[in-house]
């Protein structure tokens, strides 16, 4: 092999090396440039967990002798799955997507928000908030430390037992959670 041609392979050699490096350099960004603004990437909930988190939370509470619905809200506060058991009254529709929405919104449980609102008169202001129901019965879905959206529970007798079955059936599905 000649010395002209061992040099061009390894020209060319050089200039694919840095070129595929410039492209990973490209295709790859940091983690501080996914993180500084721009595009995001996030986590949601598929239509199928939606529904099954729904079935999930209305079966819990038909076990405990409550007929409810429960309403599944993606991360944005957006209805992805109802469900209403036979029995469950006419506003328990809108009382569960509240909720979920309330939930979604704030990442925290509508029965804590509650409390806090009676607690704390700074905190009394967010019953006034559009959209939201400080009542028990709204609980975040997360996806690790991340709130990919919410379950309502509307029609147990208490908020704090449509909270219950919320929690039963994340914590039966805390497997597809991950």
């Amino acid at each position: 092999m000649s010395t002209r041609s061992l040099t061009a392979r390894t020209l060319i050699a050089a200039v694919l090396a840095t070129s595929g490096a410039t492209l990973l350099a490209f295709a790859a960004p940091t983690a501080e440039a996914r993180n500084s603004g721009g595009v995001r990437v996030e986590r949601n909930m598929s239509l199928a967990l939606a529904n099954e988190l729904a079935s999930t939370t209305v079966a819990s509470c038909q076990a405990a002798g409550f007929a409810v619905t429960a309403t599944v809200v993606d991360r944005a506060g957006g209805v992805r799955a109802v469900q209403r058991a036979d029995q469950a009254g006419p506003h328990t529709l809108e009382a569960s997507r509240l909720k979920a929405y309330t939930s979604a919104s704030a990442k925290n449980t509508t029965l804590a928000m509650m409390q806090t609102a009676q607690q704390n008169p700074a905190a009394a202001n967010l019953v006034h908030i559009p959209g939201y129901l400080l009542l028990g019965g709204g609980v975040p879905v997360k996806s690790g430390d991340e709130v990919i959206g919410a379950i309502g529970v509307g029609g147990a007798p208490g908020g704090h037992l449509d909270e219950q079955c919320a929690k039963a059936a994340l914590d039966q599905l805390a497997g597809e959670l991950k």
